[in-house]
């Protein structure tokens, strides 16, 4: 793996993992209004998967924050050895030759991002714990409901059975 593909990951990467966010939360609110407008509870299955894709998508978001925070202090170490801090440099000709490439927002277009991926992070952490509440509370509700089936089964047949030897049998046939 050559030093320029390496590059070309550590740029790929972020932008798919941000594509994969937008498209994962368009699906969510549009799953979430139907859901709301049914007044219906998502299944067990349903928040288990919201659980797992949050996970996913928290992995791939950090790995993302990290790459966008590694390459900006990389930048800014290497830049600050031809200028006295990133901030000066952004604005500056620092290529040579005639690449054409626009340095004025560098600066505060990483910062950007940088700040950006680290909230999308944070906001993945929520959603995902908030999801994992949601599955955990939907379990401990279809136990009780199944609890307290059985048990109203169990003093159904305990009456039944009572009402039985109550009653004295009619033996006159």
């Amino acid at each position: 793996m050559t030093a320029d593909s390496f590059t070309q990951i550590n740029c790929s990467f972020p932008i798919i993992t941000s594509v994969i966010l937008i498209s994962v939360s368009i699906i969510q609110i549009y799953r979430f209004a139907r859901l709301s407008i049914k007044q219906e509870e998502a299944s067990f299955l349903e928040l288990f998967l919201d659980v797992f894709i949050g996970f996913i998508l928290c992995l791939m978001t950090i790995v993302s924050a990290m790459i966008i925070t590694i390459g900006f202090m990389d930048w800014c170490a290497d830049i600050t050895q031809r200028f006295p801090s990133c901030e000066i440099a952004a604005g500056q000709k620092i290529i040579k030759g005639d690449d054409k490439i626009d340095t004025s927002g560098f600066y505060v277009q990483m910062g950007t991002a940088q700040f950006g991926a680290w909230g999308a992070f944070a906001t993945c952490v929520l959603i995902t714990v908030a999801g994992l509440l949601k599955l955990i509370n939907n379990h401990e509700m279809t136990n009780m409901r199944v609890s307290m089936y059985l048990e109203r089964q169990r003093l159904v047949n305990e009456d039944a059975s009572r009402e039985s030897l109550d009653t004295p049998g009619d033996f006159s046939h």
